[in-house]
């Protein structure tokens, strides 16, 4: 945990992405300072569409303290292949267990749908925090220009039944 924020005081609601969060998950994307300097291209036109999250299990999380209503993070898992596609954790809210919140509730939605393995690819300032929320390395996905510039390292969650 860092020591730059506090433990969440006060539940945090995990709910399902509806049309209306899309613009604030773009904010979130685009404004990560995970995705500052070298990385900022990445994410420079990234969106977040209503398409997208009607197409993938995407949930966010909803503060009740004094974010009461924001949006702190979400995820979003594509069932085919198994893929945790997006995480991101508002920089002010990072070091209070939301990500791992997520990243809990990711794994439920996942072993509901019948899956034992839950591939990710990782931003390279992420890979601590994946190795900390018992994902397993499991190799590289290279560079892919003009898109991705840099190799990232690729993890799994594995999922065991109930």
């Amino acid at each position: 945990m860092s020591s730059r924020t506090s433990p969440i005081s006060r539940p945090i609601t995990i709910r399902r992405a509806v049309a209306r969060d899309v613009r604030r998950l773009t904010r979130l994307v685009r404004g990560s300072g995970a995705y500052a300097g070298r990385y900022a291209a990445a994410v420079a036109g990234y969106r977040v569409g209503p398409d997208y999250i009607e197409a993938h299990r995407a949930y966010v999380a909803v503060g009740s303290d004094e974010h009461e209503g924001r949006v702190l993070g979400f995820y979003s898992l594509v069932l085919d292949p198994p893929e945790l596609d997006l995480l991101f954790v508002a920089d002010e809210a990072q070091g209070r267990g939301i990500g791992r919140l997520l990243v809990a509730h990711m794994q439920r939605e996942a072993r509901a749908a019948g899956l034992d393995r839950v591939a990710v690819v990782s931003h390279v300032p992420a890979e601590g925090f994946y190795h900390r929320v018992g994902a397993v390395r499991v190799g590289t996905a290279l560079a892919n220009p003009p898109a991705v510039l840099w190799d990232r390292p690729a993890f799994e969650f594995r999922i065991p039944p109930e």
